[in-house]
């Protein structure tokens, strides 16, 4: 192995609400000589994601926090380029939660090996990766079932553009909520949404009884805030909750008030479940078996904003929170 020099992402402070800039440097390593049952990658997309923020906070949650004034980690694809595992060999597609650096060195068990022929590469970030199988382990967390109508918040990124999609294809009817005017068109036009609205045009509530005249069944929850209060007040009896992220709240420097009509959940008989992705795992293969076959027929698209060089990581990371994205943020480092 000659040796390689690889650039990396550090967190170098933590961030009060919106993250900036100077969180984050850009530094060079010299990675070690590779050994036995080691495994040397390139990466060649990188994933940003907006539950990467909590993570920079100080403190438990449901995954360590990052380390100050060490790499940051998050979903990446890329290629062997050297291999002392049997595993692997060079050439071989791989993917990996060592995003945030251009070339890294590990174990086979923690590389998953995915097919080359499918294009883009990234959509193992997106549609076909941890965000995709996020939207599909929701559908199902709540039994989400032909006739449904189902209201997405956040519909325009990346795992809800894959949500109401999927949801398309188990025949319910899709409605959506975005940031944009444009948004709105290509959740309409692009993922088969029945209805979709830009919550930045009027009152939320009044746009969302609007589209959904005769109530919601499911609300797929990605935002929070006002727009969980929204469809608190839009869910039919019986209707069910996906809580997946709340993104309006991961900047704020306290905690929002709550909704002020939980009391939905008593007269209405409502069900909320909370959603991690890495509780579904043990399912990632018939995620890929069938959201894969989706994606080969064109029943599921993989929609993506890309940003090219590590070195512009950290603004695609902060450009989520700018609403700069249209499906999945991703970092080409090739």
């Amino acid at each position: 192995m000659s040796i390689i020099t690889s650039r990396e992402i550090r967190l170098v402070s933590r961030p009060n609400g919106l993250p900036t800039a100077d969180n984050f440097a850009l530094t060079e390593t010299r990675l070690e000589p590779l050994q036995d049952q080691q495994v040397l990658v390139r990466n060649l997309f990188m994933s940003v994601d907006p539950y990467m923020r909590g993570r920079m906070n100080e403190g438990k949650s449901y995954v360590p926090p990052f380390e100050i004034g060490k790499p940051l980690n998050g979903g990446a694809v890329g290629e062997v380029v050297e291999s002392r595992a049997s595993e692997f060999k060079p050439g071989d597609t791989v993917t990996s939660g060592f995003g945030w650096q251009e070339y890294f060195i590990a174990s086979p068990k923690a590389l998953h090996a995915v097919s080359p022929e499918i294009q883009p590469l990234s959509a193992y970030l997106g549609a076909l990766g941890m965000t995709g199988m996020t939207a599909w382990a929701g559908l199902r967390l709540v039994e989400v079932r032909a006739g449904d109508t189902v209201f997405i918040s956040g519909a325009a990124g990346a795992v809800g553009s894959v949500a109401g999609q999927l949801a398309k294809v188990r025949r319910c009817r899709v409605i959506g909520s975005a940031g944009s005017d444009e948004k709105v068109a290509f959740l309409r036009n692009e993922c088969g949404f029945d209805a979709a609205f830009n919550y930045k045009a009027g009152r939320l509530l009044d746009q969302l009884k609007l589209a959904a005249p005769d109530g919601i069944d499911v609300y797929f929850d990605n935002v929070g805030g006002e727009m969980l209060e929204a469809a608190l007040s839009t869910l039919r009896l019986h209707g069910r909750i996906i809580a997946c992220g709340g993104i309006s709240g991961y900047n704020a420097e306290r905690p929002s008030p709550g909704p002020s009509n939980l009391f939905n959940f008593i007269t209405k008989r409502l069900t909320m479940k909370g959603l991690i992705v890495s509780d579904w795992m043990d399912h990632q293969a018939e995620f890929e078996k069938e959201v894969g076959g989706y994606f080969k027929a064109g029943k599921v698209k993989h929609e993506e904003t890309v940003v090219k060089g590590i070195e512009k990581a950290a603004d695609a990371f902060i450009g989520l929170f700018r609403g700069e994205n249209l499906g999945k943020m991703i970092v080409d480092l090739g």
